[in-house]
């Protein structure tokens, strides 16, 4: 009873640190001394930008440049525009260009050095059509200006600190793609700080370093206040497909720190991410620990060099543990003695066979992979698909989906200790239900079916007898142990993620003689143990949680529960207390999936995403009102048949995948004016000039004869024309048109399409009904669409 009683207080009282780990800080009033960071004296900039949606090229974001250079004269910066063209060719796609005219806007603080390497913080102010972007990124921007206002009440900084906020961020890191490729300020830059967000609350990470990173994350360490970051975050951001405004910087050579929140990420790039939906916490927790970085960097007399990568992690607190990579194997050393100590100590209090340290290996991999296998089908049982949209209904749910998703995977962990008391093999057979069933709602599930079989043949060994505690607990370590030399091995800067609850466990072990001294003294201090280590791995679990929808992770994060845990898990041979506790855990959270998958979420706060459009085909004079399929709901299908029309899936050429279209009257929009002439250079001009009012116009490009991309609005590329495909050329806030320079061998074709976008539902057609309470646009839904071909000979 004494080792379920500390595993009950264990449990509540890692996950009540972890909670309060993630607690965010009090917004500072108005009144807070003028060189500290204030969320409320930030937060006025917020709702400054923030009342609209404000994409690139539109009026209302004129609007924020011109407030945020009034914001940026009355601080004292000496703003200025300063124009250019961004021009992006996304590493995904090489067929496709984006770009367009940028506006970003510069203030300078002076310091006392002019030469001396600049510190710049930088933030995006433009939107996505169709949210107001409070979190992303008006925090961003809140945050540099209060920043800069708080080290200029300090004083003089040593060297000048430049705030650069970047115009078309979310079009394609258009500003910052200008400003570092081809600004001359950015020579004077020493050092980036990038504010964003993916969410509207939550505690800030800094997720992304510039590479060699062993002095920055020594001043991180030095000054963050309760930060939240890690190697671990560095490697996984590094290996996704995701970008920021700080990728530019780290292209152009320059060193930097991204910091973002991700939590409430329902309102990311959505209608409701207004300055009412930001939390005030999260723009403070993001002030506090951006003001620290900057102002030491601002009055250091040297900006942080460049030195060997390190692996580091966040405690509890205040506390940054890091280190250099060669110093993971000493870790590892320390382990190994400390279980071959354990291990000896254990054998000496009573012999245990070593198949059942063989058993325990295999019973953690069980708990792991089977784990995977029970929380893929809970994700399945949820109903939601996969995919960013798809996600959000449980986005609207998003508390109760992690507390289910902590149930069952500690279910399924007490459920593997327990099972090991008495070694009964229909445990086997759970997981591989779990992971075959996941098939069942669609296509084959690859990740259940994998995971289910592979962690049911193992329970069939695992499980053909009890194991004792201390031979079961010795695999578990093991397993950890050859775990972490392989990621050391492949992936250093995630090694510590094993490594450290490893070692604590270890400890663990030697002082309890691999739990089998009896008494009070070694129960206590393996829950102390315990404790320490769930209310760190907790912060580590949410972070996945809310960064990937992703359940494989949190097999890896039962490992790294199992090896404190185990000890307190597995109860005497013979016993079920732990079958029935694993099997109360499952139970409870298969039942709260099954009431995340009943339950209707949208309200006014979490509306529904809806998106309609109207498009114009010019070549046959045909047009539509179309929507993706992946977002019904009834108003949708009552727009789409206003017009009488048959509401059918349909191709064009102009959209990315099928739409739910249904036909209606075309309406007389002009086109655009595309033309192709001989360059006096010898090589093609090509001059798109697009209709008065579009805000956005894509052209689509193929050649009879071998060509090449040369230009895009006078700024060089490399992209290669063929006969077999067609290059999309994305113009963002089109202003005075496109040029497009070309190169071509001999005669040819030239074939053009074309899509212009109004923000804005055409006249002359049935008007869109009010939307619902909790139904909102999305993106920019509610647009026109005017579409059409030309075909050029030289």
């Amino acid at each position: 009873m004494g080792r379920y009683l500390a595993l009950l207080v264990a449990l509540l009282l890692g996950s009540w640190i972890a909670f309060t780990d993630q607690l965010l800080p009090e917004s500072q009033p108005v009144g807070a001394p003028l060189t500290e960071f204030s969320a409320e004296r930030a937060f006025a900039d917020v709702s400054l930008m923030a009342a609209k949606p404000h994409p690139i090229g539109s009026p209302e974001n004129a609007r924020v440049r011109d407030a945020l250079v009034a914001r940026m004269a009355a601080l004292g910066l000496a703003p200025e525009v300063r124009t250019g063209v961004g021009v992006q060719q996304p590493k995904w796609a090489s067929d496709r260009i984006v770009a367009g005219p940028v506006e970003n806007i510069v203030g300078i603080l002076p310091g006392r050095d002019r030469k001396a390497a600049a510190l710049a913080i930088m933030a995006h102010y433009d939107s996505v059509p169709g949210s107001p972007g409070a979190a992303d990124d008006a925090i961003g921007v809140a945050t540099a200006l209060e920043t800069v206002r708080a080290i200029k009440a300090r004083g003089t900084p040593t060297r000048d600190v430049i705030i650069l906020l970047t115009d078309g961020e979310e079009a394609g890191l258009l500003g910052a793609n200008h400003f570092f490729r081809r600004d001359p300020l950015a020579k004077r830059i020493g050092l980036v700080i990038n504010a964003e967000a993916r969410g509207s609350s939550g505690r800030v990470n800094m997720f992304q370093t510039s590479p060699r990173n062993g002095e920055l994350i020594d001043l991180f360490a030095r000054t963050a206040q309760r930060p939240a970051s890690s190697s671990l975050s560095v490697l996984i951001y590094e290996k996704m497909p995701n970008d920021t405004d700080l990728t530019e910087t780290l292209r152009a050579g320059i060193p930097g720190l991204n910091y973002a929140i991700i939590g409430r990420q329902f309102d990311y790039h959505s209608a409701t991410s207004t300055p009412a939906n930001l939390d005030r916490g999260s723009l403070q927790d993001m002030g506090s620990q951006v003001l620290v970085v900057a102002a030491e960097t601002a009055f250091a007399q040297q900006l942080p060099g460049r030195a060997d990568n390190v692996v580091y992690s966040n405690l509890l607190g205040d506390i940054v543990v890091g280190y250099p990579v060669w110093f993971g194997w000493v870790v590892i050393l320390a382990i190994v003695g400390l279980l071959a100590v354990s291990v000896r100590w254990a054998r000496h209090a009573g012999e245990f066979p070593a198949m059942d340290i063989v058993r325990g290996m295999g019973a953690m991999a069980f708990a792991s992979l089977g784990a995977v296998a029970v929380l893929q089908f809970a994700r399945r049982l949820t109903g939601a698909g996969f995919g960013f949209m798809e996600q959000r209904f449980l986005l609207a749910q998003s508390a109760a989906w992690e507390w289910a998703i902590m149930l069952l995977s500690l279910g399924f962990l007490m459920l593997a200790a327990g099972n090991m008391a008495r070694g009964r093999r229909w445990i086997a057979v759970v997981p591989v239900i779990a992971g075959l069933a996941c098939s069942a709602f669609g296509s084959f599930d690859i990740i259940g079916a994998v995971s289910g079989v592979a962690a049911g043949v193992l329970g069939v060994f695992v499980y053909s007898r009890p194991a004792s505690r201390k031979g079961a607990w010795a695999g578990a370590l093991v397993l950890g142990l050859l775990l972490t030399i392989l990621l050391q091995i492949l992936a250093a800067g995630a090694a510590y993620v094993i490594a450290w609850p490893l070692l604590v466990a270890a400890i663990g072990a030697a002082a309890t003689a691999l739990s089998a001294r009896r008494g009070v003294l070694p129960i206590v201090l393996l829950a102390i143990l315990a404790i320490a280590t769930l209310g760190w791995q907790g912060g580590i679990s949410h972070f996945a949680y809310e960064g990937m929808d992703l359940m494989p992770l949190f097999g890896l994060q039962m490992i790294m529960a199992g090896l404190v845990l185990w000890p307190l898990a597995q109860p005497e041979t013979g016993a079920q207390k732990g079958l029935v506790i694993g099997g109360a855990l499952l139970v409870g959270g298969l039942a709260l999936t099954l009431f995340i998958r009943s339950d209707v979420p949208w309200s006014p706060r979490y509306p529904q995403a809806s998106y309609v459009g109207y498009q114009v085909d010019q070549d046959t004079g045909r047009a539509w009102r179309f929507s993706p399929a992946n977002m019904p709901n009834g108003w949708t299908d009552t727009v789409l048949r206003a017009e009488g029309g048959k509401v059918e899936t349909l191709a064009h050429w102009s959209w990315r995948r099928p739409m739910l279209a249904a036909s209606a009257p075309p309406v007389a929009e002009p086109p655009p004016t595309i033309t192709l002439a001989k360059a006096p250079d010898g090589g093609l001009a090509l001059s798109a000039m697009p209709p008065a009012g579009a805000r956005t116009l894509t052209l689509q490009l193929r050649s009879s004869a071998p060509g090449q991309i040369t230009r895009i609005a006078g700024v060089p590329v490399a992209v290669t024309l063929s006969a077999r495909e067609w290059v999309s050329v994305y113009w963002q806030a089109p202003g005075n048109g496109l040029a497009v320079a070309l190169r071509a061998t001999g005669t040819g074709r030239l074939d053009v399409r074309y899509v212009a976008g109004f923000d804005r539902w055409p006249s002359g057609v049935a008007p869109l009904p009010p939307r619902p309470a909790d139904l909102m646009a999305w993106d920019n839904s509610d647009s026109t669409f005017v579409s059409g071909t030309r075909a050029f000979s030289w």
